[in-house]
């Protein structure tokens, strides 16, 4: 049995992924952790586990390799879509996979890192260039700005309500939204819409360009009250 801690301060990807873990005998989640401290903790209290942990913590790369070392534990780095893997890799991890990694992939990569073995996206997906998702760019196409700036925050954990005030609107016109964009993206929930984006890098790259957007939007109106 494997045991795998995940952390990651992204709630739906962290629920997605545990959930493609869950349904491998092999795998066993032993902790999720939502922050850097306890992450930290539970590599030191669960020796010789599998970390799958996510480069927007920013941890010590160094400290955190050090400890991984010490424990006789292996670090997968979930990395953002756009990061190159060289860097983290260097460091000494052992496995990388990106935010839009698909379930059968990041299982091979947790069983090969847990085999001893290295492991890294395929050149080729690194190389693609976000035209060759045709799904995803057929899917970010059929939604309107709107619906694109609701998948945005739903990407960030995001719940109804938030994006309701965030957008300026009413919890209602968001559930309206939202069953309108399920019918586009053929999903089901939240998380699967969540997921289907993360995998698609044309849609991801365009849901992190505009949560950036509403970002800055935010920014700057609350600079203007101030």
């Amino acid at each position: 049995m494997n045991k795998v801690i995940l952390a990651d301060s992204q709630a739906i990807f962290r629920a997605g992924t545990a959930k493609v873990l869950a349904m491998e005998d092999d795998f066993r989640i032993i902790a999720q952790c939502v922050d850097l401290d306890r992450m930290l903790h539970a590599v030191s209290t669960f020796p010789g586990s599998i970390l799958l942990f996510a480069a927007s913590l920013r941890a010590d790369l160094a400290r955190l390799r050090g400890l991984l070392e010490t424990t006789g534990s292996r670090g997968i780095v979930i990395a953002e879509n756009n990061e190159p893997a060289a860097p983290y890799l260097q460091q000494g991890f052992q496995g990388l996979v990106y935010r839009n990694v698909t379930g059968p992939a990041l299982i091979e990569c947790v069983r090969r890192v847990a085999a001893g073995e290295r492991w890294q996206p395929p050149q080729v997906m690194q190389e693609s260039s976000p035209e060759d998702d045709l799904v995803g760019a057929r899917v970010r196409d059929r939604l309107t700005p709107k619906e694109m700036r609701i998948v945005a925050l739903i990407v960030q954990g995001c719940k109804n309500r938030e994006i309701a005030l965030r957008l300026k609107t009413t919890e209602q016109v968001i559930k309206n939204y939202l069953r309108s964009i399920y019918d586009k993206t053929g999903v089901g929930d939240r998380l699967e819409l969540a997921l289907f984006t993360m995998h698609h890098r044309v849609l991801a790259q365009a849901a992190a360009d505009i949560g950036i957007r509403i970002e800055a939007e935010e920014q700057a109106a609350s600079g203007a009250v101030a």
